[in-house]
């Protein structure tokens, strides 16, 4: 049975990233940006993974008398309002932005592809789903994570579920558009042909012709929870406002900016770094997992 051209693309991509020496120096180079958007984001995950070790205070220590200082051998980004160590908050505050991209990233994928494949394959089931997908995506995301975040206590649970749902129609869309081309393709027809089951068809014959479109969706995903996250968390309806995050951290030191502009530009800093790596990590992985693509542009 005659397989799709994207795995085949997918499969050329990985045999040459696999390749000896001089042909994956190779590949490397043509895909600068995947390398440069891994690395980077590399670079924060550390940063946050190691955060207990590297952390020079306790985050929710508080200490007036060094209230608002600037950077210094104690304290290597100064402090905020309180007198809490911006450098120990800044690393420890990725580990909430890390936690809320993968989740967000797994949970939005895995119920897009459910509710796409549901839409592209069941034909009675099209309507319902996709009338509720564009129902979603009328409200703006934002919006519609702020009224879940009013409904329910404020925890990093609760952060995660109401980023989630505003962005799983994104998935869905994707998801249905490629299933409807896939379904008409020969091997499918062919599968169908021979008694094949739905569910056996959808694992073995759509879904791995999905994979890399779904790889890449999902690392905008994971962006894109970054900063909804630290946008809730700015507004005061994210994360309880005791827990170190980017987010937090740029609401507190507004009030502060003109005497102490360390306290949102840390922050802002490694916010902006790690959307920008995933955004990068996504671009690079488009144009690496589709060939064709790459050389076109």
């Amino acid at each position: 049975m005659t397989t799709a051209s994207p795995t085949v693309s997918t499969a050329e991509a990985i045999a040459e990233a696999a390749a000896p020496p001089r042909r994956r120096w190779r590949w490397l180079r043509k895909n600068p940006t995947l390398i440069l958007g891994a690395l980077l984001l590399l670079v924060v995950v550390a940063l946050s993974i190691a955060a207990p070790w590297i952390a020079t205070h306790d985050p929710q220590d508080i200490d007036p008398m060094v209230r608002l200082q600037n950077s210094s051998a104690e304290h290597y980004f100064g402090t905020d309002a309180q007198g809490r160590d911006v450098f120990s908050r800044v690393v420890w505050g990725g580990r909430v932005s890390m936690i809320v991209a993968l989740s967000v990233a797994v949970l939005a994928t895995f119920f897009g592809v459910l509710l796409g494949l549901t839409a592209g394959f069941v034909r009675w089931a099209d309507g319902p789903v996709m009338r509720v997908m564009d129902g979603l995506m009328a409200i703006p995301g934002i919006l519609l994570a702020i009224a879940l975040m009013a409904v329910t206590r404020a925890s990093l649970l609760t952060v995660v579920v109401a980023i989630t749902v505003p962005e799983i129609p994104r998935v869905v869309r994707l998801v249905r558009s490629l299933a409807l081309t896939l379904r008409e393709q020969l091997y499918v027809e062919a599968a169908h042909a021979v008694g094949t089951r739905l569910p056996v068809i959808l694992w073995r014959h759509v879904l791995p012709n999905m994979l890399a479109p779904l790889v890449v969706q999902a690392t905008f995903v994971a962006a894109s929870a970054v900063l909804i996250e630290a946008s809730l968390s700015f507004l005061g309806v994210g994360v309880p406002a005791q827990t170190p995050s980017w987010g937090n951290m740029m609401a507190e030191g507004r009030n502060y900016v003109a005497i102490a502009f360390h306290n949102i530009l840390y922050p802002g800093v490694l916010l902006a770094a790690t959307v920008l790596a995933i955004n990068m990590l996504g671009d690079g992985l488009r144009d690496a997992l589709d060939p064709r693509l790459a050389r076109q542009l």
